[in-house]
């Protein structure tokens, strides 16, 4: 597991990591360098941690952001 608090991640984060260090573990990979890559892995699937509204991309779509930004300089220009 990685240095710090290993209260950072989510339970499924931990049982992703456990599931591919088991994996590692079953291709011949040391307990240590298994479990190394596995948080590996989970970091880059997701960007490592428990993040703010992890789970969302963002809280509006392309097309409404899109729309936001198109109203607002319209507002901006007509006063």
């Amino acid at each position: 597991m990685p240095q710090g608090d290993k209260a950072a991640y989510t339970a499924r984060q931990k049982r992703e990591a456990a599931h591919i260090a088991e994996g590692y573990e079953k291709r011949g990979v040391s307990e240590k360098e298994a479990e190394r890559r596995a948080w590996a892995t989970v970091n880059a699937h997701e960007g490592g941690g428990r993040n703010s509204g992890s789970g969302r991309k963002s809280s509006r779509s392309e097309a409404a952001r899109k729309g936001w930004e198109t109203r607002r300089k319209h507002a901006a220009t007509s006063q």
